[in-house]
This record gives structure tokens, C-alpha cells and sequence, in this order.
């Protein structure tokens, strides 16, 4: 088994946004509009002190993704591509915690105001305005574990590369026909640990 450390970095003109769905109630004859200008920032994600963070998940279904773009054989298994390892071999450790300088806070955000479907599905003509938090600059570390032996590092290094191109990040990604949320990997580091 082995621990992979990822450093990331936002691509120029790809800003990273968020759209959390929170619970915060509505005030008593608040009007969505109003409701969605007072709460946008309570669209982040953040850690126990505050920090914006990326989520576990969305680094690991955004290398599943590129795994299952790419379709890169496995030497030797008769067509087999790396989807299925990278769907099962590997996981990310945890939220990466995002920073410019310092630590980045929902405080950090800049307002995004769009034109989007109420119901979230394209095409429905049911269209209203709503806030969203962005991070035009950020770099953070994510920490991965590889279970499977036949995800090489190369391999690896490859497909977090890739995700970072065509799998993106938060909202309106690469993979969902966006451009927000493009990275980039400056380095990775390595480590050998034993199941125990």
C-alpha cells in the first residue's frame, strides 16, 4: 500500500466554485432572492476551523472520472482498462484544505451571481438568479491512499494529472461542460506504509 501526496494548484481563468447545499433556515418572510443574497458564502465547504476545503469525494470522483475517460489498458488483463482499480483501489484520505498565501475562508469568497435552472436541470425554462461562492486562485494537498498494487505510480501520476484537465473540480467543471475548477499537480511524494 501507498500514500501519495498531491500539491494542487488552480489553473489560470479557472476559478474554483462551490455550491454546498446548507440547511440554514429561512427568515420569517424572506423572499429566496434575499434569502440566497444573505447566505451564498454558506455554500462552502470548510473544515472544523473554517477553512474552505475541497471534498474527499469530489478529488476522488474527479480521478475516477478521468480513469474512466482516459481508458487506459492494463498491460496484460485483455482489454481492461484502470477504471474499475481506480474505482476500488484507491481513496482520498480526506478534504484538502485550500489556501493563497494563507488559509482561504468562505470570508475570501468572491460573489458569482448567475442565471441558472431553479431545478437544477438544464432546459427546464424554470431560471432564476442565485450566488455562488469563487476562488480564482488556491493550492492545497491532497492526500491519497493506493490499495491496489496494479495502480503503478506512474499511473496514478497520470490520472491525477489528467483529472485536473478534464474532470475539474466543484461546479460548472470540465466534466459537467464547464471550465471552473481545472488544476494542476506541481509535484507529488511518495511513501511505502504497511497494512498492518
Amino acid at each position: 500500500m501507498k500514500i501519495c501526496r498531491a500539491y494542487l494548484e488552480s489553473l489560470p481563468g479557472s476559478p474554483y466554485s462551490q455550491s454546498r447545499n446548507h440547511d440554514t433556515p429561512m427568515l420569517d418572510r424572506e423572499k429566496h432572492d434575499d434569502y440566497d443574497a444573505r447566505t451564498w458564502r454558506q455554500k462552502c465547504t470548510t473544515n472544523a476551523d473554517g477553512q474552505v476545503c475541497v471534498p474527499a469525494m469530489a478529488i476522488k470522483q474527479s480521478i475516477d472520472s478521468a480513469a474512466y475517460k482516459l481508458g487506459v489498458k492494463v498491460p496484460g488483463r485483455r482489454g481492461a482498462t484502470y477504471k474499475s482499480f481506480f474505482a476500488s483501489g484507491f481513496i482520498c484520505n480526506g478534504p484538502v484544505p485550500i489556501a493563497n498565501g494563507r488559509a482561504i475562508t468562505p470570508a475570501d469568497a468572491e460573489e458569482v451571481a448567475l442565471y441558472v435552472n431553479a431545478d437544477g436541470i438544464r432546459g427546464s425554462n424554470k431560471r432564476v438568479w442565485r450566488r455562488f461562492p469563487s476562488f480564482p486562485r488556491w493550492h492545497g494537498v491532497a492526500e491519497l491512499t493506493v490499495i491496489d498494487d496494479i495502480l503503478t505510480r506512474d499511473v496514478v501520476e497520470h490520472h491525477v494529472k489528467s483529472a485536473g484537465l478534464i474532470a475539474g473540480i466543484g461546479r460548472f467543471r470540465p466534466e459537467k461542460g464547464g471550465f471552473n475548477g481545472r488544476f494542476r499537480v506541481t509535484r507529488f511524494e511518495w511513501e511505502d506504509v504497511e497494512i498492518a
